[in-house]
């Protein structure tokens, strides 16, 4: 695993290192009993101070991805262990929160119940196909396939030149929504729109 960091981006190094850890957790890069390297060596290699890595591998302990073990340093934790589980319930907890939360959100700037269970559904795939099928995904196709969903589920056709949606309102180009979604669809007007 090839951890790299942003030092220009607004997400704090530590959790530029979490999610990646994370992520290779999830395509399966790493395994449980794995050792993750030290913390001074990451630190080292990485050209950042020792104590943001620290706090990186505190994040992961604490949320159950990482076991610490004194000198011997930091493992990938096995999803079976007991302590593990009450960690995963937890976090799945959490999840929900965070997913109501964003639900709240979108519904607060007017946006429909179909978009967001469109948008959540096409990140799950996302998410779930780079495990599933890492050759046969690529970022573009589901960004198509995303474009396609919803272009079907909100009636608009048309907009990607900057024409007239169904509400009459000129599209937009190249817009990164919430979700990571870069799309043509102009999302004003559309709480009229038949929910999912």
């Amino acid at each position: 695993m090839i951890l790299s960091i942003d030092q220009r981006s607004d997400e704090p190094l530590y959790l530029q290192i979490r999610d990646q850890v994370i992520e290779a957790i999830a395509r399966g890069e790493l395994v449980p009993g794995q050792a993750l390297p030290s913390v001074r060596s990451l630190a080292s290699d990485l050209g950042i101070n020792l104590h943001t890595v620290n706090k990186a591998y505190s994040v992961l302990r604490d949320e159950g991805y990482v076991l610490m073990r004194g000198r011997s340093g930091a493992y990938i934790a096995d999803p079976c262990d007991g302590d593990r589980r009450d960690t995963a319930q937890a976090a799945l907890s959490k999840m929900e929160d965070e997913l109501f939360a964003l639900a709240l959100a979108h519904r607060a700037h007017g946006g429909s119940r179909g978009v967001f269970l469109e948008c959540a559904a096409a990140q799950a795939t996302r998410a779930y196909d780079i495990l599933d099928r890492p050759e046969a995904v690529e970022q573009n196709d589901l960004m198509a396939a995303a474009k396609v969903a919803s272009a079907s589920i909100l009636g608009v056709a048309g907009d990607k030149h900057g024409q007239q949606n169904k509400h009459g309102q000129q599209g937009k180009r190249g817009q990164r929504g919430r979700f990571g979604r870069t799309g043509t669809i102009d999302r004003t007007g559309l709480t009229d729109t038949a929910e999912a």
